[in-house]
C-alpha cells in the first residue's frame, strides 16, 4: 500500500517535528476507524499493513527521524506527568501493558456506546527501548510490581494516587477501587497474552479475537465506569506490539546480523556494530534510558526456538505508539 503524495510531501519537505506529527497522526486515523468482532482480525491485518507503508517509509528513506523520535514526539510518560497536573479534583490512569493502536477502536466504540464523554484521543511515543521497566523508570516507580498494593511509594510522578498492579479479571479489579480520590492502576493485559501467544503460528488473529471480547465485555466496562465516577480517567499502555508473524524473513548478510546482534529479540542495551547495510536494519538510540542497538522496520529472522510472532522493542510504528484515551 503506497503512501500518498501529499502525506510524502510533508514527510519529505517539513522538519522532523512535522514529520512526526504526520505520521502519528496517520497512524491513528488508519488504526481508529471502527471495527465489527466479526471481521476484526482480517481488517486488523489490513490496518496493519496499511501503517507498515509508513514503516517503509521510516526504514528505506526517512530512517533518521528515528533519530529525532525520542526528542520530537511527547513520551507517553511526559504527558501523563503534564495531565496529571491538570487541576481536576480527582484522577485516574489505566495503564493497559502492551495497549498498541489496534486495540483502539474498541475502547472509542465502548466508550460512545456506555454513555463516557472523549475528551481526547492520540497517540505518544512509548520510552526507547519500549520495553515495560523503561516506562515504570520514567514515571519514577522502580519496577512495575512496585505499584501492587498501593506500593507506588512517595518519589514516583503521579502523586498522590493509590496505586495497583495485577493480571487478575475485570470484575475483581473493579472490586478493589476505593474511595481514594486519584489512582493509578497497571493491569498486565494484554501483554501476558501478547507473550502467551507469540510463539504459537499467528498469534495477532488470535489476540485480536481476545480483545474484541475483553474491551468489549461488560466487565471491563463496569471496571472502567469504577475508575471513572467522579474522577477523570486516561487510558493508555507503556508500549505497543509488533506483529513480527507478518514480517518479511531477513535473508543472507541482513539475517545472519540480526540473529548475531538481536537474537529473538529487537533490541539489546549498549553500543555496537549497526552493519554496514544501507538503508540500516539496526540503529544506536541514545535516550534516558541508556544506548540501545534496536532492530528498524519490519524484519524477522531464523533463531534458536523459532522467532516470536508478537513481540517489542524495536523501531517500528505499532511498537513504539501507545493510544491515549481521556474520558469521564
Amino acid at each position: 500500500m503506497a503512501i500518498d503524495a501529499g502525506v510524502l510531501h510533508r514527510l519529505t519537505k517539513g522538519t522532523p517535528e512535522d514529520a512526526w506529527r504526520v505520521i502519528i497522526n496517520k497512524a491513528v486515523e488508519i488504526a481508529s476507524k471502527p471495527l465489527a468482532a466479526g471481521n476484526a482480525p482480517s481488517e486488523i491485518t489490513k490496518r496493519d499493513r496499511e501503517i507498515g507503508a509508513l514503516d517503509h517509509f521510516l526504514s528505506s528513506s526517512g530512517w533518521d527521524l528515528w533519530q529525532a523520535f525520542g526528542d520530537t514526539a511527547e513520551r507517553t510518560s511526559d504527558r501523563l506527568v503534564r495531565w496529571w497536573a491538570e487541576p481536576y479534583s480527582a484522577k485516574a490512569v489505566l495503564i493497559l501493558d502492551g495497549l498498541s493502536l489496534r486495540e483502539l477502536p474498541w475502547l472509542l466504540q465502548g466508550a460512545k456506546e456506555r454513555g463516557f464523554m472523549l475528551h481526547e484521543v492520540t497517540a505518544n511515543a512509548s520510552e526507547l527501548p519500549g520495553e515495560t521497566n523503561e516506562f515504570a523508570r520514567a514515571l519514577g516507580f522502580g519496577s512495575r510490581s512496585q505499584l501492587q498494593n498501593n506500593g507506588g511509594g512517595l518519589a514516583h510522578s503521579l502523586q498522590p494516587a493509590h496505586t495497583e498492579c495485577l493480571d487478575m479479571a475485570w470484575k475483581d479489579c473493579a472490586g478493589l477501587i476505593d474511595a481514594a480520590p486519584n489512582w493509578v492502576f497497571w493491569h498486565h493485559w494484554p501483554d501476558s497474552k501478547v507473550h502467551d501467544g507469540s510463539g504459537a503460528g499467528q498469534g495477532l488473529d488470535i489476540l485480536t479475537r481476545d480483545a474484541a471480547e475483553q474491551l468489549s465485555s461488560d466487565d471491563f466496562w463496569a471496571f472502567v465506569e469504577r475508575l471513572a465516577t467522579g474522577r477523570r480517567l486516561v487510558i493508555t499502555s507503556d508500549h505497543g506490539y509488533a506483529a513480527t508473524g507478518y514480517f518479511p524473513d531477513a535473508d543472507g548478510d541482513v539475517g545472519q546480523f540480526l540473529k548475531k546482534t538481536f537474537s529473538s529479540g529487537r533490541s539489546k542495551a549498549g553500543s555496537g556494530d549497526t552493519g554496514p547495510f544501507v538503508p540500516p536494519v539496526a540503529m544506536q538510540i541514545n535516550s534516558p534510558h541508556g544506548t540501545h542497538l534496536m532492530a528498524v522496520g519490519r524484519w524477522k529472522w531464523k533463531s534458536q526456538g523459532g522467532y516470536p510472532t508478537m513481540t517489542h522493542g524495536g523501531l517500528s510504528l505499532l511498537e513504539v505508539l501507545s493510544p491515549f484515551i481521556e474520558i469521564s
